[in-house]
């Protein structure tokens, strides 16, 4: 369907297996946002789409050189698929992100559990939530 991927989570961090791993395999097209709400799951975000949401969840989109196995990898990681455990942590879903340049329809990776009690990442962007919780005070 498409070879795009929308990422705003641990796949941003360097140093992260699979963050380098997409380095790899993949070309960064633009920066996105999607309409939803980023919740802080603990060592990882989850993102729960809202199209009726005013605030933004932020993050990157990349073009993958091997779609089919690049994904198949991710999937694994995410939790993602009938082999993994169930229900999915995650579900792998098209979704329309919008970019300077107008919008483009990416793979995105939704958060698929419960929510109640989460703490919400407001600012919809993880790397600087992370950053933020590094240095408190600042």
């Amino acid at each position: 369907m498409t070879d795009l991927l929308f990422i705003y989570g641990t796949l941003l961090q360097p140093g992260n297996p699979f963050a380098d791993y997409l380095h790899r395999n993949c070309t960064v097209i633009s920066s996105g946002k999607i309409r939803g709400t980023l919740y802080d799951i603990g060592e990882y975000p989850g993102l729960v789409l809202n199209s009726a949401a005013t605030a933004f969840v932020h993050g990157t989109i990349v073009r993958l050189h091997h779609p089919h196995e690049n994904l198949k990898i991710i999937d694994d990681y995410e939790g993602v698929g009938p082999g993994q455990e169930q229900p999915n942590l995650y579900t792998r879903e098209p979704g329309t992100i919008e970019t300077d340049s107008g919008l483009v329809t990416a793979w995105i990776y939704l958060y698929n559990l419960p929510i109640d009690g989460l703490p919400i990442i407001a600012s919809g962007n993880y790397l600087d939530y992370k950053a933020q919780k590094k240095s408190p005070g600042s």
